[in-house]
């Protein structure tokens, strides 16, 4: 076989890169889809942010705390999801992923006040899809990822499961995920024992709960308790499972 020509170098060259971007990509959608559907039924034991809390812990010589454990829907009181709509995701039954009103108003109150606190309007499935298969961050990159998983979700996930995956895996305190962790270390009952007041408690500590101490609430968090606790009368309730 003679030699290789510069241009028949290039196109076998080319050829092989093509081959392993066909290949990168097709193990990336089958893994993913496998993984999603997989979690449709299995629970969710631990997630990306989890071990980040940890490996943040550890580096700042704190010590290494993980509360979380998973409990079904029906184990959770049904004031949760009202109060977590009303604080997070008042559409949430009525959208498929995105509440395009939502990110229009974000939109146009950031842009006419760009002195204030950045306003967002992600969706109670756009954080389980983050929750669950990203790492936090800001970037294109992993916006991008997150409306991927978040379409994916919202196709192969009923509203209840996604709320249930939201419920058990979200961070409600520092090293605190779940409904069941925060029920027990913030209110000393089970998960299913929470009451009105306390489940807006929790969902008003959502935005920023290693700040906002749903057991030690300061003014700020019992206004947005005293609003979702409003709210709750409105928002739809959610099927059962």
């Amino acid at each position: 076989m003679g030699k290789l020509t510069v241009s028949q170098t290039k196109t076998l060259v080319l050829q092989k890169i093509r081959k392993v971007l066909l290949w990168i990509v097709a193990t990336f959608f089958v893994s993913t889809i496998l993984s999603v559907v997989v979690l449709r039924w299995v629970p969710v034991w631990f997630t990306p942010l989890m071990f980040i809390r940890l490996f943040q812990q550890a580096g700042q010589g704190h010590e290494l705390v993980l509360r979380h454990r998973w409990v079904p829907l029906e184990d959770i009181s049904p004031s949760l999801p009202k109060a977590v709509m009303a604080g997070e995701d008042a559409r949430f039954l009525d959208h498929h992923g995105f509440d395009y009103r939502a990110i229009e108003y974000a939109a146009m109150r950031n842009i006419s006040h760009p002195e204030k606190r950045k306003l967002g309007a992600s969706t109670i499935s756009q954080q389980t899809a983050k929750n669950v298969f990203l790492w936090p961050g800001r970037s294109w990159i992993r916006k991008g990822f997150e409306v991927y998983f978040t379409a994916l979700i919202e196709l192969v996930w009923s509203k209840e499961r996604i709320m249930e995956v939201y419920l058990n895996s979200i961070e409600m305190g520092d090293g605190i995920y779940g409904a069941s962790a925060v029920a027990e270390w913030h209110f000393h009952k089970s998960a299913a024992d929470l009451t009105k007041s306390e489940c807006a408690l929790i969902a008003g500590s959502l935005p920023n709960p290693r700040k906002y101490n749903s057991a030690d609430p300061g003014p700020y968090l019992r206004k947005r308790q005293g609003r979702i606790l409003r709210e709750m009368r409105f928002v739809k309730t959610l099927p059962e499972k």
